[in-house]
C-alpha cells in the first residue's frame, strides 16, 4: 500500500528542513574532506534519519544505554555518516571536529559504525545485512526481557516496552541473510521491530536492475510483516511527514513486524551526481558540492556549515529525553514497587550476577562412564535453565542433535502459534535452518542486554555462520555457540558434515574463545567457566565456541584447573616426564591409552588435557610452563583436524598426530582407525619425537 497522508501529527519547520539540508551538507564535507566515503546515501536518507532521531524514537542522548531506549540499528552501515551526523546533532557526544575527522585514525567516528567506540551505536555494521539480523535480535530479545520481569502487563503499557528501528539497503536485502532473519522475525511476529528500507536503486555497479528484479514488497508481504511505501516528493526528495505517519502506523501493528520501503534518489539533491552509482562510495567532488550548496541555499565557500538555531533546535533532543527517561523512571519505579522480587531479578541480571548457588546445580558425572560430550551439554543446560532465568538458547533446527533444548515444555514463539508448547516469552528458540541468521540473531540479543544467549548446529555448519561469528569477537559480545559433532567421529555422514580445517580456523578469529572438552565432567566446568565470564561492558566480554562430541567418551574425574585451559589429566610415573601428550575433545583418551603404553615400557608420561587454547594463552607463564615444561622437548599433539593449531606447542622436535584431508563415510571407529587416530599412533609418534629431542 502506498501512504500519502492528508494528515499528521508531524511538526515540521523551516529550523527542521535546513538541519536535514544541514545533514547534507556535513555528509558532503565529511567524505570530500578525507578524500573518501559514502556520501550519496547520507545524503538522500536524511530526512528518514532526521525524524527518527528528532520525532520519533525515544532515546536520552546523555544517556544512551538506559533500559526503556528505542534501539536503532543502520544496517547499511557504509553509510555510517547517516548515524553519525544525526549523533552530533541530537548531542551523543559527537562534536563538529569528529565530523572533520572522519575515517582517520583514532577518531570517533571511523568508516563503518563500531559499538564501543561511537556512544550511539548499537551494533558494529559492515558487512551487509548483518545488521538486519542484528534487529531481528533486539526485538527478540526485548520480548523475552518483558518475560522475565513484566509478562503480565498490557501491550504497550510496560516500562520494558520498546521499538526497535533499523535502516537497510538494497545490498542488504539482496544478502541471504537478512532473508533468513526477516523470515524468522515475520514468523515471530516481532511487533516491535520496524525496518526502513532505501529503496534507491543504485548499487556499487549501477542501477540494481543489473542483479535484481524481485518484488521486494511482496517478499516481506510473504515472510508476514506489515508492509507500507513511502513516496517522495514531487521533486524527488523523501517526504518527512508520508515517513512520520507510516511510521506511527507501523508502531500500531503489534502483532507483525513492520516494512516500510522508501523511495529515494541517491545524493539527492546534487545536480549531476544524483542517482549515479559514482555518489555511492566516492567524493562528489568541490565543483559538485559547491553546486549542491548553491542548491540548497547554503554558501559554497563555506566548509561544515552550521547555523547556529539548527543546532540550538536539535539539541532540544537532550531536553526531550530527559523528560522521556524522567516520564519512563516513574512508570519503573511504580514497576519495582509492584514488583520486588523481579525488581531484585532485574537488578541482579542487570548487574552481570548469577543467582546464589547457581554452581551447586552443575552436575558431576561418574568416572570410567562413556558419555557423549554433546549429551553432557544437553544435561547441564536443562540443570542450569531451572536457576538461571536469564539463560536461554536453541539450534538451527538441530536441537535433538545438539542438546540445546533448555525446557521441552516451553518454546519462543508468538501466541497464534500452533504448538501446545508455544509462549511469547519461552525459553527454547528455535531458529530453523538460518545458522547465518541464527549467529547474527544472537549478537542482537547479546547487545540488547539482560539475556543469556546460546545457539547450536553442527561444527561444520560454522562456516555459514563465521561473519556474525567474526562480529561476536570484533564486538567482544557474550555469546554461546555449540557446535556438535565436532569431528570424523560423527561418522556415516561423511565428508561434508565431518569438520576437519574448522578448529583451527576458529581459532585463528582474534577474541574468540574455542573450548573442546574431553569428557562430560570438562563440559560442565566449560559452561561453569563460560557463565562465570560473561560480562556486559565492552572490552571484557568474549564469545564462545563449544565443540562437541556425537560419540561417547570416557569420563574423568574432575579437575578444576580445566577452566584454565590446560592442565595435566594425568602425571608421568617414575621421574619427569620424557615426553608430554597433548591431546582436546574425543582424542585425550588416545593420549591416555598411549601413555598407558609407555609407561609400561618405561617411559615416564604426562597427558595434558588442552580444551580451550585461549584460556590456556591466558594463564601466567610460570603456570603454563609447569603444565608444558620447556625442558621437556619431546611433545605430540593429538587432534582430529589439521595440526596447525599445535606447532607452536609441540616445537622443532614435536610430532602431530592430526587429520590433513577430508573424511570419509563409515562408522567414526572405523574412521579412526583407518586414519591414524589410534593410541598406537601416538604412542609411535611419541617415540619419533624422544629420538628427535635426544638428536
Amino acid at each position: 500500500m502506498s501512504t500519502k497522508p492528508t494528515t499528521t501529527d508531524l511538526e515540521w519547520t523551516a529550523v527542521d528542513q535546513r538541519a536535514v539540508d544541514t545533514v547534507r551538507v556535513l555528509a558532503m564535507d565529511s567524505v570530500q574532506k578525507v578524500g573518501n566515503g559514502h556520501p550519496g546515501t547520507a545524503m538522500s536518507l536524511a530526512p528518514a534519519a532526521y525524524t527518527l532521531f528528532q520525532k520519533v524514537m525515544r532515546h536520552d542522548p546523555a544517556d544512551a544505554d538506559w533500559t526503556g531506549r528505542d534501539r536503532f540499528v543502520l544496517s547499511a552501515g557504509h553509510s555510517s555518516l547517516t548515524l553519525y551526523i544525526q549523533l552530533y546533532l541530537a548531542g551523543f557526544g559527537l562534536e563538529l571536529d569528529d565530523l572533520k575527522a572522519f575515517r582517520t585514525w583514532g577518531s570517533k567516528t571511523p568508516g563503518h559504525p563500531e559499538y564501543g567506540h561511537t556512544t550511539g551505536v548499537e551494533t558494529t555494521t559492515g558487512p551487509l545485512g548483518q545488521g538486519v539480523a542484528n534487529a531481528v535480535g533486539l526485538a527478540m530479545a526485548a520480548r523475552y526481557e518483558r518475560g522475565l520481569f513484566d509478562p503480565e502487563a498490557a501491550q504497550g503499557t510496560s516500562p520494558f516496552d520498546h521499538f526497535v528501528y533499523a535502516i537497510a539497503g538494497d545490498g542488504c536485502l539482496q544478502e541471504g541473510i537478512s532473508a533468513e532473519a526477516s523470515s524468522l522475525a515475520g514468523h515471530q511476529r516481532l511487533g516491535n521491530l520496524i525496518l526502513l528500507w532505501d529503496d534507491n536503486h543504485i548499487s556499487i555497479e549501477g542501477d540494481t536492475e543489473t542483479a535484481i528484479s524481485e518484488d521486494t514488497m511482496k517478499r516481506y508481504e510473504a515472510y508476514g510483516w506489515h508492509v507500507q511505501r513511502v513516496e517522495p516528493k514531487e521533486n524527488g526528495d523523501l517526504d518527512p511527514a508520508a515517513l512520520y505517519a507510516a511510521i506511527e502506523a507501523a508502531k500500531a501493528v503489534t502483532d507483525r513486524p513492520s516494512f516500510i520501503a522508501m523511495r529515494s534518489i541517491i545524493a539527492w539533491p546534487a545536480p549531476h551526481a544524483q542517482n549515479t552509482e559514482a555518489a555511492h562510495g566516492s567524493a562528489l567532488g568541490e565543483e559538485e558540492i559547491a553546486a549542491t550548496k548553491r542548491v540548497m541555499g547554503f554558501d559554497p565557500e563555506q566548509h561544515f556549515e552550521v547555523a547556529g538555531e539548527v543546532i540550538a533546535h536539535t539539541r532540544k533532543a537532550l531536553d526531550r529525553g530527559r523528560e522521556a527517561r524522567g516520564e519512563w523512571e516513574k512508570a519503573f519505579a511504580a514497576w519495582r514497587t509492584a514488583n520486588p522480587q523481579r525488581a531484585a531479578e532485574f537488578d541482579r541480571i542487570r548487574a552481570g550476577e548469577l543467582p546464589a548457588g547457581w554452581e551447586e546445580k552443575l552436575p558431576e558425572f561418574e568416572t570410567g562412564k562413556g558419555v557423549a560430550t554433546r549429551a553432557a551439554s544437553g544435561k547441564i543446560l536443562q540443570a542450569l535453565g531451572a536457576v538461571v532465568p536469564e539463560l536461554w538458547g536453541g539450534s538451527a533446527d538441530l536441537a535433538g542433535s545438539n542438546n540445546t533444548t533448555i525446557d521441552k515444555t516451553s518454546s519462543f514463539l508468538p501466541a497464534d502459534n500452533p504448538l501446545p508448547e508455544a509462549d511469547p516469552y519461552g525459553r527454547t528458540i528455535h531458529f530453523g535452518i538460518r545458522e547465518h541468521a541464527m549467529a547474527a540473531v544472537m549478537n542482537g540479543i547479546a547487545l540488547h542486554g539482560n539475556t543469556r544467549i546460546y545457539g547450536g548446529t553442527f561444527l561444520v555448519f560454522s562456516d555459514y555462520m563465521r561473519n556474525a561469528v567474526r562480529l561476536s569477537a570484533l564486538m567482544h559480545l557474550p555469546v554461546t555457540y555449540v557446535w556438535t559433532h565436532d569431528s570424523i567421529g560423527l561418522g556415516e555422514d561423511g565428508p561434508t558434515h565431518q569438520p576437519v580445517e574448522h578448529l583451527a580456523s576458529l581459532r585463528a578469529i582474534p577474541g574468540l574463545n574455542i573450548v573442546r572438552p574431553a569428557d562430560a565432567n570438562e563440559t560442565a566446568i566449560a559452561w561453569r567457566e563460560i557463565l562465570k565470564r560473561y560480562t556486559k561492558e565492552f572490552g571484557k566480554g568474549a564469545p564462545h565456541g563449544l565443540a562437541l562430541t556425537r560419540q561417547g567418551v570416557p569420563t574423568y574425574e574432575r579437575n578444576e584447573d580445566a577452566a584454565r585451559g590446560g592442565y595435566v589429566l594425568f602425571e608421568a610415573d617414575g621421574g619427569e616426564p620424557q615426553v608430554v601428550l597433548i591431546g582436546t575433545g574425543s582424542e585425550v583418551q588416545l593420549a591416555v591409552e598411549a601413555r598407558k603404553q609407555l609407561q609400561a615400557a618405561g617411559v615416564p608420561t604426562r597427558v595434558v588435557s588442552m580444551p580451550s587454547v585461549e584460556w590456556f594463552e591466558e594463564q601466567e607463564q610460570g603456570y603454563r610452563d609447569a603444565v608444558l615444561p620447556p625442558s621437556v622437548k619431546a611433545r605430540v599433539a593429538v587432534e582430529a583436524g589439521i595440526g596447525l593449531t599445535w606447532h607452536r606447542y609441540v616445537g622443532d622436535a614435536g610430532r602431530i598426530v592430526s587429520l590433513e584431508h577430508f573424511g570419509a563415510s563409515a562408522d567414526g571407529k572405523v574412521l579412526f582407525r583407518e586414519f591414524g587416530f589410534t593410541a598406537d599412533a601416538v604412542a609411535a609418534a611419541a617415540r619419533e619425537s624422544i629420538e628427535a629431542a635426544a638428536r
